[in-house]
């Protein structure tokens, strides 16, 4: 069966939906990418006109880097959610006893969390580079707007983002409770935000061929993974509530409760 965009769509306007009737979900998504603009903005409005090169260029490393925080964990918590958080409130099943696939329905969960997700990280980002400029003192100001790693994490956004939802999705589609599905895709999202610090306080210098070498690599990933997380993708497990049982002659699934 051919991928239909009309099915995808149908997913994504029930996934906003679901969305804007959860209060967990608006509350993460508005908390946390507000804790990752203020601490940042204070810690640059904080500095002094007299304060050394290696302070201010320390100051603004660790400022650049706290809002690619934002594509990062939003993302995570809001897939960790998407399927068992789902299941949990038993509206999972009429979606996945319809014609949509699994691949259609796993692009349609990304879809919707990755837009409001990097539009939301890329808002912040640039609140808190427009804060910099009109009311940071000017050495700071200027030294924001010309940081090597300030256009490298503009391309990193969408990419840290596609990372933490596909990672969340696979563990949402194999956990069987929402919490412990949050806490393993929040530290499964972890490793390309060590690149992203290495890149920020430049351990790894942020040049322009490292930095296009780095974010091919993490789209190739990216693509492959929306593939790779249908093939974990089990539907009839996700209906029924069984998982496969070993053993001859026994039958293939059983209850979660049976004995």
């Amino acid at each position: 069966m051919s991928m239909s965009a009309a099915r995808i769509g149908a997913v994504i306007r029930k996934e906003l939906a679901e969305f804007r009737r959860n209060r967990f979900i608006l509350a993460t998504a508005a908390i946390l990418p507000i804790v990752f603009l203020v601490s940042p903005t204070v810690s640059i409005l904080a500095i002094k006109a007299s304060a050394v090169s290696t302070v201010l260029e320390k100051r603004v490393e660790t400022s650049l880097f706290l809002p690619l925080l934002i594509p990062v964990f939003v993302p995570a918590l809001l897939s960790a959610y998407a399927v068992v958080g789902e299941r949990e409130q038993g509206t999972l099943e009429p979606v996945l006893t319809t014609p949509v696939s699994a691949v259609e329905f796993l692009v349609g969960k990304a879809a919707a969390i990755f837009m409001p997700a990097v539009g939301i990280s890329y808002l912040m980002f640039g609140v808190f580079v427009a804060i910099t400029q009109f009311a940071a003192r000017s050495a700071v100001a200027t030294a924001v707007l010309h940081a090597p790693q300030l256009p490298a994490e503009l391309v990193f956004i969408p990419l840290l983002a596609g990372w933490s939802i596909w990672v969340g999705l696979a563990i949402s589609a194999r956990a069987t409770d929402t919490r412990v599905s949050q806490q393993l895709g929040t530290l499964a999202s972890l490793p390309p935000v060590a690149v992203a610090a290495l890149f920020s306080f430049q351990v790894i210098s942020p040049t322009f061929a490292v930095a296009a070498a780095l974010a091919a690599g993490l789209l190739v990933v990216d693509g492959l993974a929306c593939f790779a997380v249908a093939r974990v993708f089990d539907r009839e497990r996700l209906i029924t509530g069984t998982k496969p049982t070993s053993g001859t002659g026994q039958p293939r699934y059983r209850s979660r409760g049976a004995s």
